[in-house]
């Protein structure tokens, strides 16, 4: 078990694999972290928005933690996302989380309802008091963006120990640590902003394309501790651009189809996003080779391998 102190660097939020009849797909959920931890990832976030968990039922949420658990074997520390509108369905989630070895637990807060912050507050305090698991807070937008007032009350509570933090505001990163302490971790959630991120004081940064170019950002992550800015920028600038290529389109997909080009079996979209595939998937390589060339990417995996 890693403490939480210790759950830092890289991490993957990592994308659930189905295969074309949208079941979960254990070979390749498995060929995923695998070739992740080959590419030097220092953590894994399971079952959260990119790993398309609320596409999920219960049970399949427990499959994907208990197969990617057994593929790391220890090796990195694992959050995994027990969110659920229904408190009772995410402390079974954070319960099942701590029973199969899991590191932490994480969730955004109850949303669709107009929850008030006491709702917020009582929501993550009864997951808290139901493991011993620490909890890292997901602040995001499309679950509603809570203020500092609501996150330094929910650091009171004694098992959350973070925040997940994705916002393009970033001097809140350092208005959380100032306010509540260099202990309570914080991790920057725009991939698009990871120099940023870091800059302002995460302790980590946990994206969705560090499934499809995990070498970029670790490369980010180390330019940015030697204070080589210049260079962490540069490479920062090149992802964005392969991000926006990618926003255009259902983005999962676009990482799942594109991690085949490398080989890599990252299976299926289930609907209602939307697979690529045939005369489509053919024009979104030629537009990545485009984008390779005309920018001169050069050292991106996944662009090489078209």
């Amino acid at each position: 078990m890693f403490d939480v102190k210790e759950i830092k660097g890289v991490i993957p939020a990592l994308m659930t694999v189905f295969d074309e009849n949208e079941n979960v797909y254990e070979k390749g959920m498995r060929e995923l972290v695998s070739y992740l931890l080959k590419e030097g990832v220092e953590g894994f976030y399971l079952t959260g928005s990119t790993g398309e968990g609320f596409l999920m039922n219960e049970s399949e949420r427990k499959q994907v933690v208990e197969i990617v658990l057994d593929e790391v074997g220890g090796r990195v520390p694992v959050i995994v996302h027990v969110g659920a509108i229904s408190t009772k369905i995410s402390i079974e989630l954070a319960r099942h989380a701590e029973a199969a070895g899991a590191d932490a637990i994480s969730s955004v807060p109850p949303f669709y309802w107009r929850f008030t912050p006491e709702h917020i507050f009582n929501y993550y305090k009864d997951i808290s008091d139901a493991v011993s698991l620490p909890m890292i807070v997901y602040n995001v937008p499309l679950a509603g963006i809570m203020g500092l007032d609501l996150i330094k009350r929910l650091a009171s509570i004694d098992g959350v120990k973070g925040i997940k933090f994705t916002a393009t505001s970033h001097h809140e990163i350092s208005m959380i640590k100032n306010e509540i302490g260099n202990e309570f971790m914080v991790y920057s959630g725009a991939d698009e902003m990871a120099v940023s991120g870091l800059l302002h004081g995460a302790d980590g940064i946990i994206g969705s394309f560090y499934n499809l170019m995990p070498e970029m950002f670790l490369k980010i992550s180390q330019l940015v501790k030697e204070e080589r800015l210049t260079e962490a920028m540069a490479i920062q600038k090149e992802a964005v651009s392969i991000i926006m290529y990618a926003l255009k389109k259902d983005y999962y997909s676009v990482m799942k189809v594109a991690l085949r080009w490398m080989g890599v079996d990252a299976g299926y979209v289930r609907r209602p996003f939307m697979n690529i595939q045939g005369k489509e998937e053919e024009e979104l390589k030629a537009g990545f080779i485009d984008l390779r060339d005309s920018l001169q990417i050069k050292d991106v995996k996944f662009l090489d391998a078209i």
